[in-house]
């Protein structure tokens, strides 16, 4: 499958998943490229950009496994061109 970068933004407004993002973060981390975190203490949450390098199976994967954790959003923005 061809390779793609992607952007997923995240935006944590339950503390309790946190530990889960990570350990899930970690799980994908041969294809992620970097991340930055910015805690927002006046609104009480975490928005997160994550940086990835790999096939849509894996970005979509990883996306959806974040999605679904309990107060977390994301969003997935993909490159329109393959990345060799």
């Amino acid at each position: 499958m061809e390779k793609r970068v992607a952007i997923i933004a995240v935006i944590v407004e339950n503390y309790d998943s946190v530990d889960m993002l990570n350990d899930i973060l970690h799980e994908y981390r041969q294809v992620i490229i970097g991340r930055m975190g910015i805690p927002y203490r006046a609104k009480n949450i975490s928005v997160m950009s994550i940086a990835v390098d790999a096939d849509s199976d894996t970005i979509n994967a990883l996306s959806g496994k974040i999605g679904k954790l309990k107060g977390v959003s994301v969003k997935t923005a993909v490159s329109g061109c393959c990345i060799d």
